[in-house]
């Protein structure tokens, strides 16, 4: 990923909060059938230097024959971005010598998958990544008020993976190579015009 110095992010448990918030992350494999990528939710698990991905595929996706090839795999999280236009800037005014840009965060991480083949392992992984999402509900849905015939026809056709994380990098492009007063002029921007608030709350945070 090319990510000039200033927009690196190597705070470990900023890049977690990230990928936990927005969890639903880019597969990327490159096997023997040629490049893959898919759109999969992932848990984020404590263990190793950087954390473990754990997630779930339907068993007839074809990605899994790369993944089952054991070779390195790339998890992309898209975190909160939006469109900069150079009319927020107030050096516009001043000399002209702006142009639109896009503020936005992510995060790579990379490891080696492990598929398992286990219908109790998938089982925890879809209940921790259903509780992750239900549990701030005022009526939280549980895996298990569906009936257990039906989740267990469901199990049979999903295979889990876990990718221990042996690299992680973060970018967050979020206006730090503007001056004080452009960056202010795109925070009074976004609030004027009310769009992208996940972004305005990062910028101002």
């Amino acid at each position: 990923m090319h990510c000039p110095a200033m927009f690196r992010e190597e705070r470990l448990d900023v890049l977690h909060k990230l990928m936990t918030t927005h969890s639903l992350a880019t597969l990327i494999t490159a096997g023997s059938n040629g490049l893959m990528a898919n759109l999969i939710p992932f848990t984020l698990h404590v263990g190793g230097e950087h954390g473990i991905l754990r997630a779930h595929l339907a068993r007839g996706n074809k990605q899994l024959d790369a993944l089952r090839e054991g070779t390195e795999a790339l998890v992309v999280f898209q975190g909160p971005e939006c469109y900069v236009t150079p009319s927020w800037y107030p050096s516009k005014a001043e000399h002209g010598k702006v142009v639109p840009t896009w503020n936005f965060t992510m995060v790579q991480a990379r490891g080696i998958p492990k598929v398992f083949d286990d219908a109790t392992w998938v089982r925890a992984q879809i209940d921790e990544l259903t509780n992750n999402h239900e549990s701030q509900r005022e009526h939280p849905w549980k895996v298990s008020d569906a009936p257990d015939d039906f989740i267990e026809a469901q199990l049979k056709a999903i295979v889990g993976i876990e990718i221990p994380i042996l690299a992680i990098e973060g970018k967050w492009k979020v206006s730090q190579n503007r001056l004080a007063a452009d960056r202010k002029g795109v925070i009074d921007g976004l609030r004027s015009e009310q769009c992208c608030p996940s972004m305005l709350a990062t910028m101002e945070g």
